[in-house]
């Protein structure tokens, strides 16, 4: 069974994720106006999302999160793609993250103190398929069995191309958690780290408790972390203490910007909340998170900030 985290986990202190690609794809001036997303990007620009990983890599990212978020069969379908074509674009964006990840790892001046990067291929929720803002409320009413078929073929299409793990993000209600922990039983050499989405710092979008989705999910043997992404970073520090009394698995945490999406502009609305990710990165560590990065709206040097002070406070407890 792959398990890059534990890998990772058992010779540094910490797991550094990446950061936004749809967000960060905006600001180097891709057009994502879209029903697809980033995963217009994927058929348009393959070579810009190449370069982001790139450069989340330089900037100390362990791991490159595909471009497979908003990607799927139905999706892809819906534009006019093939059943064919949409799984060969599906693929390509674990191959890009890997293409990015050996590039990387090529040159011998990136290994120094780094473990060796890894590809999570995102599934992301049903809501991101609607592209409404459904992520981030978890309002759909299909059962878990609907579900599981929409996930499918999808989750079988990234781990055939090679992806290390997958990363089950974003996610608002626990019956899709339950589908995607179910369907994870059909590829048992896999791992998978679930996030969720949170309305505050007791409940994730749909409303039920957090801590009942990690007493539920976390058991699960192909669970390698639980925790939270694309959420608000006031709301970190106490979901890390709802997770850690319920679970012993490592806790991820990857949240935006603080700013709230606003689904019918296409907009993010609000004060942004991490301008300081380093401190805050930390403090989420003293707390008790292992794999830590960012989410929407955070870029190359949010995870800098975090991949410097990571990697300095390491460096300091061995010379103690």
């Amino acid at each position: 069974m792959s398990k890059p985290l534990s890998t990772i986990l058992a010779a540094h202190p910490l797991v550094i994720l990446d950061g936004a690609l749809a967000t960060e794809l905006e600001r180097r001036g891709a057009d994502l106006n879209d029903p697809l997303w980033s995963a217009k990007i994927l058929l348009e620009q393959p070579e810009l999302i190449y370069q982001i990983h790139l450069d989340y890599f330089r900037a100390g990212a362990d791991c490159a999160t595909t471009a497979s978020y908003q990607a799927t069969f139905a999706g892809f379908e819906k534009r006019g793609l093939t059943h064919d074509a949409a799984h060969a674009a599906l693929q390509k964006s674990v191959a890009i993250a890997k293409q990015a990840r050996d590039d990387f790892w090529r040159d011998e001046t990136n290994r120094l103190d780094r473990a060796r990067p890894f590809v999570a291929a995102s599934i992301g929720p049903y809501g991101a398929f609607l592209h409404d803002g459904s992520e981030y409320r978890g309002d759909y009413t299909l059962n878990e069995n609907e579900l599981m078929d929409f996930h499918r073929e999808r989750m079988a299409a990234l781990i055939d191309a090679g992806a290390d793990m997958l990363a089950c993000e974003t996610i608002p209600t626990l019956v899709e958690a339950r589908a995607l922990a179910r369907l994870l039983n059909e590829f048992p050499t896999m791992t998978a780290w679930f996030s969720f989405t949170a309305r505050d710092e007791i409940h994730i979008s749909r409303g039920e408790r957090f801590a009942d989705c990690v007493a539920e999910i976390a058991p699960h043997p192909q669970v390698a972390a639980i925790g939270i992404n694309c959420s608000a970073p006031r709301f970190i520090a106490a979901l890390i203490h709802v997770a850690r009394r319920v679970t012993d698995k490592p806790i991820v945490v990857y949240p935006n910007s603080g700013e709230t999406f606003d689904a019918a502009t296409n907009r993010w609305q609000g004060t942004i909340a991490c301008a300081d990710f380093g401190p805050q990165a930390r403090a989420w560590y003293d707390l008790g998170a292992r794999v830590i990065g960012g989410c929407c709206r955070t870029t190359p040097e949010h995870i800098r900030a975090i991949a410097m002070r990571a990697r300095s406070d390491e460096k300091k407890s061995v010379t103690l």
